[in-house]
C-alpha cells in the first residue's frame, strides 16, 4: 500500500452502521457513501433518508442511493471516478454483482455480525438470540457474489449477556464491527484470507412476523430466547381466542401446566410452556397503549385456567420452523 491515505468506499444504510461509518471516517479517507433510497416513513409517509446517507449529507461527503446495482452503469462509473481503494459494506442490504465487487482494488470488505460461517443471511443477530446462542461475534470477510460466503479475514467473538435482547446485542456488535473493521483496514496487505468450512454453514433468514408468534409448546428458555430475538421487529405476539397481544419483559419462572395456561395473574401473566413456565409483566392489546399485564388480566376478566392460543406450523413452513397458524385449543 502506498503512504497516502486509504481511500474508501463505505456502503451502508442503517443506524446501525453509524459507528463503522465514524470509526473508518477517523482513521481514513471516505470518498463515497452508498446508501439506500429515501423510503415514505410514518403515517405521512413522508421521504426520508436510511441514517448512513443523512449522517453522509451532515458530514458533506459524497454520497449515492442507487436504486439497483446490476447493469447500473453510471453508478459503476460513480464508484470508479471515486477513487477508492477498497469498499466497506455494512448492514447496506443490496447484493453486489461482479461488475461492482471488480472496481475497487482491494475489493470490498464485509462488517457481518456472526462467527461465520454460522448464521449467513439478513438477520444474524436476531437467529443467534433465538436459538439461545451464548457466544457469536464479528467477522471482517472479503466479499464474493454469494450470500457472506467470501473468505474470512479476521474474527472475533462476544459473549451474549443473558438479558440482552437485540436492541443490547446491536449494540455491542456496531462498536466492535467498528474497532475490527479500522484493524483490517490497517492491515490490509497483511491479511491472509481463509476459506469458510461449507459443511459448518447455518442460515439466518430475514424475520417475517410470524416469527415472533409465541409458540406455547416449546421450553420457557426457548420462548424468552425468541422475545429477546425479535423485540425489535416484529416483537412477541400472543393470542387469546383469536386476538393479539403483544407481550414484553418476559421471563422464566417456576410453575407447570399445559402449554398456554394462565396459571397466575399476581404481579403479572405466568404461564405455562411445555417445560416451565414464563413471567410477563407487559401486555399491548391491539389498538390499545402497552399496560402492566396484571392489569389487562384483571380489566379482561382472565383468570387463572385461561389458555392461551397455541401456534401450529403450517405444513409448507415446518422446515423454517417459524411460521403456522394459530389454533384455540
Amino acid at each position: 500500500m502506498s503512504a497516502r491515505p486509504l481511500r474508501v468506499a463505505f456502503f451502508g444504510s442503517p443506524a446501525f452502521a453509524l459507528p463503522v461509518l465514524d470509526a473508518i471516517r477517523e482513521s481514513f479517507g471516505v470518498v463515497l457513501v452508498v446508501a439506500q433510497p429515501d423510503k415514505p416513513v410514518g403515517r405521512g409517509l413522508k421521504l426520508t433518508p436510511p441514517p448512513v446517507a443523512a449522517r453522509a449529507a451532515e458530514l458533506r461527503l459524497p454520497l449515492a442511493q442507487p436504486t439497483r446495482l446490476r447493469r447500473n452503469p453510471d453508478f459503476e462509473t460513480t464508484l470508479r471516478d471515486s477513487g477508492a481503494d477498497v469498499a466497506v459494506t455494512c448492514a447496506y442490504g443490496k447484493i453486489l454483482p461482479a461488475s461492482v465487487l471488480g472496481i475497487p482494488r482491494y475489493g470490498f470488505l464485509n462488517t457481518h455480525t456472526s462467527l461465520l460461517p454460522a448464521y449467513r443471511g439478513a438477520a444474524p443477530i436476531q437467529w443467534a438470540l433465538i436459538q439461545g446462542e451464548a457466544v457469536t461475534g464479528t467477522t471482517i470477510m472479503q466479499t464474493d457474489e454469494g450470500m457472506d460466503t467470501g473468505p474470512i479475514l479476521l474474527q472475533e467473538p462476544l459473549r451474549v449477556a443473558p438479558e440482552w435482547t437485540a436492541h443490547e446485542l446491536a449494540g455491542a456488535l456496531s462498536t466492535q464491527a467498528a474497532r475490527l473493521i479500522v484493524q483490517a483496514l490497517s492491515s490490509l496487505d497483511s491479511l491472509l484470507p481463509r476459506a469458510q468450512d461449507e459443511s459448518l454453514a447455518t442460515h439466518a433468514p430475514m424475520l417475517t412476523k410470524e416469527d415472533g408468534f409465541v409458540r406455547w409448546d416449546d421450553t420457557a428458555a426457548q420462548i424468552v430466547n425468541r422475545s429477546r430475538g425479535v423485540a425489535a421487529w416484529p416483537q412477541t405476539t400472543a393470542f387469546l381466542n383469536g386476538a393479539r397481544l403483544k407481550l414484553a419483559d418476559l421471563s422464566v419462572t417456576d410453575g407447570s401446566g399445559q402449554p398456554g395456561e394462565i396459571l397466575s395473574t399476581e404481579g403479572g401473566l405466568t404461564v405455562a410452556a411445555r417445560e416451565g413456565a414464563i413471567l410477563i409483566r407487559t401486555v399491548q392489546p391491539e389498538a390499545r397503549k402497552a399496560q402492566p399485564a396484571h392489569t389487562w388480566a384483571q380489566a379482561a376478566a382472565v383468570t387463572p385456567g385461561t389458555r392461551l392460543d397455541l401456534w401450529v406450523p403450517t405444513p409448507q413452513a415446518a422446515p423454517r420452523a417459524g411460521t403456522g397458524r394459530p389454533l384455540t385449543p
